[in-house]
């Protein structure tokens, strides 16, 4: 049996090594589209762009007044901006239309794009937005914003029917620009939250009667209630700040690569490892960059990688799975050194 990345880093790294010198390396992990520091930063603006889920959200018990009342309880002295950009009925093509005056003419720092539903569930109507279309947009959208020097959080498309099943009737579809989604995450770059995956998790385990809705939603699409605290949690914990319920392992990879692979084989790494979260269902969050540290403490780990689970589960499903497994094929014999290292959030 091929080893597991876990087997891979016990080889690589001496019974001795410190975990000074773990975290110090796990703290190079920075997305390139971030541009330097992922944390919040004091004075910094969060945008919300979306359709009406996230108009919704700037109502009282909205999943937007959750993050911004906690944010402004919580983390009072980083001052912080929160903003809604939901309209009803929007699509991709919509926000395009709309992102300068809506999203950049507030200088953002963070952007989190929660869209799609729309984009499917008008397809009933033959007012949907096609695959493609569905994917170049999200891309020019994720380019303007990063252009003008903001960060992107890409949320999947939640859920339209709260049937655990599969038996909604725009299940498939919905999958379908989901995966497109995480696409496009892992192609940019840029932090996927995948809430489709987290909202099918939990309704599998608290929707035992297979109800259409009133679990997370009025109408199997707009949140309730508790559907407006669940978002908001995951949202909370992809901005980096503990929020209640937000608690999630991350599993941190860095990689340093032999000095006889290509630039073509490195890449070919990077794509197989993105295209992870399309393949393996417990993977809820993807984020991965290479090396921007100007403190020159990298040790030669240059592409760094993190994958997030909901628990332990999760990672002991991923680890084994025929799709990891693949890749660790491939990219074992391209390493010269690798380090492995999980951690709790929201704790």
């Amino acid at each position: 049996m091929s080893p597991t990345l876990s087997t891979l880093v016990r080889d690589a790294f001496p019974p001795f090594a410190s975990l000074a010198v773990l975290l110090a390396s796990v703290a190079l992990v920075v997305n390139p589209a971030v541009a330097a520091d992922a944390k919040l930063k004091k004075g910094d603006r969060i945008v919300f762009l979306g359709d009406s889920i996230t108009q919704a959200g700037e109502q009282p018990g909205g999943y937007i007044r959750v993050v911004r009342e906690f944010l402004e309880t919580r983390h009072a002295k980083l001052e912080l901006k929160v903003i809604g950009a939901g309209i009803s009925g929007h699509k991709v093509p919509d926000l395009e239309k709309r992102l300068d005056r809506d999203v950049l003419a507030h200088k953002p720092q963070v952007v989190v794009i929660y869209i799609g539903i729309n984009d499917v569930w008008h397809s009933l109507q033959k007012k949907g937005t096609s695959k493609p279309d569905f994917e170049a947009g999200l891309g020019r959208l994720i380019t303007r914003i990063e252009k003008a020097g903001a960060r992107v959080i890409l949320c999947t498309p939640s859920v339209i029917g709260e049937k655990p099943d599969g038996s909604n009737r725009l299940d498939k579809m919905l999958a379908e620009y989901a995966a497109i989604s995480r696409g496009v995450a892992a192609r940019t770059g840029v932090q996927l939250l995948d809430l489709n995956r987290e909202f099918l998790d939990y309704l599998r385990r608290h929707n035992p009667l297979a109800a259409g809705s009133k679990v997370l939603t009025t109408d199997g699409v707009h949140l309730n209630a508790a559907g407006n605290r669940f978002v908001a949690a995951r949202m909370l914990d992809a901005l980096g700040v503990s929020g209640t319920g937000s608690r999630r392992l991350r599993h941190v990879v860095l990689f340093k690569f032999k000095p006889e692979v290509s630039e073509k084989q490195v890449q070919e790494v990077v794509r197989a490892f993105a295209a992870l979260p399309q393949k393996i269902e417990v993977i809820v969050g993807f984020e991965h960059g290479i090396d921007v540290s100007v403190e020159n403490k990298h040790k030669g780990l240059t592409h760094g990688f993190v994958v997030t689970f909901r628990d332990e589960k999760g990672r002991d499903t991923y680890l084994p799975h025929p799709a990891h497994q693949e890749f660790v094929k491939l990219v074992g014999p391209r390493l010269d050194d690798v380090l492995v290292f999980d951690y709790w959030t929201g704790q």
